[in-house]
């Protein structure tokens, strides 16, 4: 008896310790975020800022942790198994795809190829969807393509596609399992025409660059069930005031790990973030967009303006 009470002690406080590691690492980033944009300009060739939201969905279903027995749990999460990722993101996600239809903002999810195994999925709920969401992939096992040969990684493409077209769905934005970006030329072989590149704090950035035959277009800040309000607003105004492309991107699990709780910090997040560029949409001075349509609008510029140059950074820093 005490010895359970103990584990259960224990548990208790690493989750603690765990929550308030996270909560302090989403408020600096976010601080550093925004002090970030502010004080780096850059030459924007678009007519007005945009908002851009992409989400990576790992699993998607907690059958693919039966149908993979275990053995792929590596590749998605480091402490939580497939199964568990599954359910998360199985009962979660109506609610995230509820939550932009709402506020009609268009988003991409980034869907992992095996999840079209699955009947009665998210991506069914997607695809039906009354805003023109940007359905994308995100590998097939949600392996790293940095740990792939070309014959792999081609391999896994070959499968999504396969996969999508059962759904009548032609991906053409990718987002790399675990950020790993490699294999570039195997996307424009098989047809897409953006991804977003890896994340972290001295890469983040507002911009879309050409790569190839391709449009990269970059994250801007990662978010989760501790970011706040006051920060997202900073950054949204800094790329409404300069005409630039803000990115915001999460996992699902990044809210939580139980429905409630995902559904509570999710509403915390989201409402009066999209509320607030509800209204600057109306003010005609945001526009919201996937990865897809930003990438689009980049190349309709790139194509029209010869101030544009999409292979280089354009920055300018304020003296």
């Amino acid at each position: 008896m005490f010895k359970r009470t103990e584990t259960k002690h224990q548990l208790s406080s690493s989750r603690i310790l765990e929550n308030e590691r996270a909560r302090c690492i989403s408020f600096l980033s976010g601080s550093y975020h925004s002090v970030l944009f502010e004080t780096r300009g850059r030459i924007s060739p678009f007519e007005n800022g945009m908002l851009i939201i992409s989400i990576d969905v790992d699993v998607g279903s907690k059958e693919l942790g039966l149908i993979n027995q275990g053995k792929n749990d590596r590749n998605v999460s480091s402490r939580l198994s497939e199964y568990e990722v599954g359910e998360i993101e199985e009962a979660a996600l109506p609610e995230f795809i509820e939550l932009f239809e709402r506020q009609e903002v268009p988003a991409t999810f980034a869907i992992r190829g095996q999840l079209t195994e699955v009947h009665g999925s998210a991506l069914e709920t997607l695809a039906k969807s009354k805003v023109k969401h940007d359905i994308g992939a995100h590998g097939y096992y949600h392996r790293k393509f940095g740990n792939l040969s070309y014959d792999q990684a081609e391999a896994e493409i070959k499968m999504i596609s396969h996969g999508m077209q059962e759904f009548g769905l032609t991906p053409k934005s990718f987002i790399f399992p675990s950020n790993s970006v490699t294999h570039l030329e195997l996307l424009e072989k098989y047809g897409y025409e953006c991804y977003r590149d890896y994340s972290n704090f001295l890469h983040d950035s507002m911009c879309i660059k050409k790569h190839g035959e391709l449009w990269e277009v970059h994250p801007s800040l990662l978010i989760d069930r501790y970011t706040k309000f006051a920060f997202l607003k900073r950054i949204l105004d800094v790329a409404i005031k300069r005409k630039l492309p803000a990115h915001l991107w999460f996992h699902v699990r990044d809210f939580g790990k139980e429905f409630n709780e995902i559904k509570r910090n999710s509403k915390k997040v989201f409402v009066p973030f999209l509320s607030y560029s509800n209204k600057k949409e109306r003010e005609g001075v945001l526009t919201f967009e996937t990865m897809l349509s930003a990438a689009r609008k980049a190349h309709a510029v790139a194509m029209t303006s010869s101030n544009f140059k999409p292979n280089q950074q354009q920055e300018n820093r304020r003296p």
